[in-house]
């Protein structure tokens, strides 16, 4: 099982099947979102996903003109857990507090559209654009 949580720990969420793949998306929306050259996630079944707490401090925001929403925490503005697809639920790695020992970046997206000082350092495989998880 793997625990996770916000900054302030308002929100928290458990993931109860095994996961190891964490794939990097490098898209100019994820840096803008986040600030940095991307965001690590885990992408899980809607089934293996449950909050534990906090969902009413949970607000989401869709980028206009796209397919494409964030969610955060409305207290300490933390990324936080939000709809891959139907099925599917991406969950920030770095929210992670249990359960994550076995993490590893298996998956670069969206390589094409890093940041020019983005230097990718680790073994995992690179897309050039989305990948199908």
């Amino acid at each position: 099982m793997i625990k996770g949580e916000c900054n302030c720990s308002e929100v928290a969420f458990e993931i109860i099947c095994q996961v190891s793949d964490v794939y990097f998306c490098h898209c100019s929306i994820c840096r803008k979102a986040t600030g940095v050259n991307g965001i690590a996630v885990l992408v899980v079944k809607n089934s293996d996903f449950h909050w534990l707490k906090g969902t009413q401090n949970i607000k989401t925001w869709d980028k206009p003109g796209h397919d494409w929403q964030t969610s955060f925490c409305q207290t300490c503005g933390s990324t936080l857990p939000g709809a891959n697809d139907d099925l599917r639920m991406y969950v920030p790695a770095g929210l992670i507090t249990e359960g994550g020992e076995h993490l590893k970046i298996a998956h670069h997206i969206w390589v094409d559209s890093k940041a020019s000082w983005d230097e990718i350092g680790d073994k995992g495989k690179r897309h050039p654009n989305a990948f199908e998880v």
